[in-house]
This record gives structure tokens, sequence and C-alpha cells, in this order.
């Protein structure tokens, strides 16, 4: 027999590998200053494009004021214990109310966290004579979630991402499966995929709703607060929002906070209220989060020019990578994917990183497997409300020069760049 720990140590997985030369700097980096898009890393200024803070209310003022007040009121430990036990408030009870009213359905549920609380609500849907069938392209915690179902003995199928073909022709093998064993179909999907920021087509998804008996859950993490007439996401975009029975969202994004909700029609709401075993065995969320919640949700349904602000952002970007020949895929979301050319290994992306923090002053996310197939490297961009037409220009410039020293093998045979 090994030792447990000698085998993790052993193979510490394709990004741990790593994380002698890449922490602190690669990974898990240290950003300074007001959340926003200049920001201090490593001491110096940096234009930062690496921040879900969509709308910028991390840093808006009435925002600003609501959480220092609440905090101040009622700290951090209001109200104790699971809402189950003692933890329910009128508050919670208001935030859940208006969330629901906003993204159009009867009821909504409060989670502590996004990644947990979609991961539970998934679990909770389904035993093992249910079938989920899901996007290929689906975040981490939903695909945590099928594993959950997987742990239960339950089946799953994936469909190729956004392909409606490969949907319909899974749709019919779950269907079958489903009726064999007695039990249900869940088709999951996202409004906006993170990495590509492409749409999910939820309409067509719905559509599918004529020929085959399932329910749809959506999250739509990217797309709240950004999307459709009101804010409310793809959905709303799409006009098919009373085709989704699940709208999963979290309050990392738009909101620029912590936690999530999920909204659907009351009797399913209640009975996720009773069975979803992460809210149910874990604390309220804290009073300052839901106080400072109801605020963000104020803004988001009253001052639609966040959202105007962010758009324009969005197309200038998006519009500038293209006019300069830079392939952004097909995303038509703010996320902001840009596939870079040429050979590369980990050393010449660890230089080309270096490079656009330490020499260009721009700081985002930079994408390599396992997070995208091998063979890619992408420079993920955040667009935000507070970001400007000149800093778009800045970065475009940036993106030029890094991109030229990319082709023309400048970063070729460095070795991997290392920080103190």
């Amino acid at each position: 027999m090994i030792d447990l720990f000698e085998r993790r140590l052993a193979n510490p997985g394709p990004l741990g590998q790593y994380s002698d030369l890449a922490h602190g700097y690669f990974a898990f980096p240290y950003l300074e200053g007001e959340i926003g898009p200049h920001m201090k890393f490593r001491g110096k200024d940096v234009l930062n494009w690496s921040l879900n803070n969509y709308l910028g209310l991390a840093n808006h003022p009435e925002v600003r004021k609501v959480d220092a007040d609440a905090a101040a009121e009622w700290g951090m430990a209001a109200p104790m214990g699971a809402r189950i036990m003692s933890g329910q408030t009128p508050y919670h009870e208001e935030l859940e109310r208006r969330l629901a009213a906003f993204v159009g359905k009867e009821d909504a549920y409060l989670m502590n966290f996004g990644y947990q609380g979609i991961m539970s609500a998934v679990e909770s849907m389904v035993d093992m004579k249910d079938v989920i069938v899901y996007d290929a392209e689906s975040h981490a915690c939903l695909i945590d979630g099928v594993r959950l179902h997987k742990a239960k003995l339950g089946k799953y199928f994936t469909f190729r991402h956004n392909d409606m073909e490969s949907l319909e022709k899974n749709l019919q093998r779950a269907t079958r499966l489903a009726d064999e064993q007695g039990g249900g179909v869940l088709v999951i999907t996202e409004g906006v995929f993170g990495m590509s920021g492409n749409v999910g087509k939820l309409d067509e998804v719905v559509a599918l709703k004529s020929k085959y008996n399932f329910r749809l859950l959506v999250d739509d993490a990217h797309g709240f607060g950004t999307m459709g007439a009101t804010g409310a996401g793809v959905a709303e975009h799409l006009g098919c929002q009373d085709g989704v029975d699940l709208h999963f969202s979290t309050f990392a994004k738009s909101m620029a906070s912590i936690g999530a909700f999920i909204a659907g029609n009351r009797d399913i709401i209640n009975y996720l209220r009773y069975n979803m075993r992460s809210q149910i065995y874990a604390k309220s969320l804290p009073m300052p989060l839901v106080i400072g919640g109801l605020k963000r949700l104020e803004l988001l349904e009253n001052q639609p020019e966040l959202r105007e602000n962010l758009w324009n952002i969005v197309r200038a970007v998006q519009s500038g990578l293209r006019e300069r020949g830079f392939d952004i895929g097909t995303t038509n979301s703010p996320v902001t994917p840009v596939f870079l050319q040429g050979d590369y290994d980990e050393a010449i992306v660890s230089h080309l990183i270096a490079d656009l923090r330490e020499n260009r002053g721009v700081f985002c996310s930079v994408v390599i497997y396992p997070i995208v197939p091998r063979g890619v490297l992408m420079l993920r961009i955040i667009p935000t409300a507070v970001h400007t037409l000149a800093d778009v220009e800045f970065t475009l410039d940036a993106f030029e020069a890094i991109q030229e020293k990319l082709r023309s093998g400048s970063y070729a045979g460095l070795g991997i760049a290392t920080f103190a």
C-alpha cells in the first residue's frame, strides 16, 4: 500500500505541476488597490481586464455605503445558523422575492455560494432513475453536479457545444432510458459560456420541449445583469424566459458580491428550499451580503446606463480586435476571448505574460490547457462599465505588440520566466 499523500504529491496535476514556478505571479497573483480597471501588480500600475465586475458595482459609491452601513449595524455573524433552523430573516425573503420578479419567475432561493449551490441544486433535482443531458462546455460547477448524480448511479449524456442536432440525438437516448427506468430528463446548459463568450441557444433548446419531455436548468452567471432588455439575462434576450424551468445565477459577476440564487416555479423552489443539502447544513448568508444584494439589485433595475456603458466598451473592444485582425471566436456576449497565433510552449507563454504585465502594463487572464484544448493560447478580456475608450486603445496596441513578438519567435529559447 502506498501512502495517500505520497501518491498525490507524485502527481500534482496539470496545473499543480507548475506551482513552484507559477505561484504569486502566473497563478494566485496579488492585485492591489481599489477594485477597478486600474490597479497595482507587484508595485506597478496595470490596466486590469481580469475582473468579473461587469457593471462596476464593486466600487459604486452607493454600494460601498450600503455595505459599510450594513456591516456596522449587523456585523458578519448575523444571522447565526442555517436558515432552516435559526438563520431566516425578512431581508432574505425580500431579496428572494425581488430576484424572482426581476427574472420573471414565481419564487427564488438564496444560496451562500454559486459553485456549491448549483452543484447541490443539480444533485437535489435528480435521482438514479433520472437522466441528465448537458452541454459539453458546461462550467466545472455543473460538471461536478453531474458527478454527484453519477455517484448516485445516475446516467447522463453530453451534447456537443451549442449543437442542437447533437442535443436532440441525446434527448432521444435520454428519453428512452428515462422511460425504461421510470425517471425524467434534466437538460443543463448556460446562458453565456464563460470561456468562449458564446450565448447558449436557449430559444432553440426551449423549442425542443414541443417534441420531448424534459426540464431545463440554465446557469446564467455571466448573462444576469448584462444581457436582455432589463438585464434579466440571456433567456430575456432571446425571448424564451418562460421555457427556462430553473434560472440560476451567482452574485460574483454583475452584482460584484458573494452569493447566488435559483429561481423558478414556486413549488419546485420550495422543494429545493427543503432538500438542498448545501444550504440546509450551511450557515445563512450574512446580513451585509443580503442588504448589499438588495442595493445592487436596485441599481440593476433602475440604472440601465450601467449596462449601456458596459456594452459601449464591449463593442469598442470587440470591433477593435477584429479590425486589427485578431481572432475572438464567436463571442456574442461581453466575454471576449483573444486567440493568439504562433508556436508556443509553457516557457514562451510565461514570457508573453510577463511582457504584457511588466512592459505593456496590461493584466488579463491567460488561458492554456487544461482549461482550453491543447494548442490553444487565449487571452480573456472582461470589459466593464468603468473601463474607458482610452483603455481599449491602450490594450489593442499592447496586444498587437505581443502578437508580433509571438509570431516572430522573440519569446523562444528563453526558458520559463521566473519571479521572486
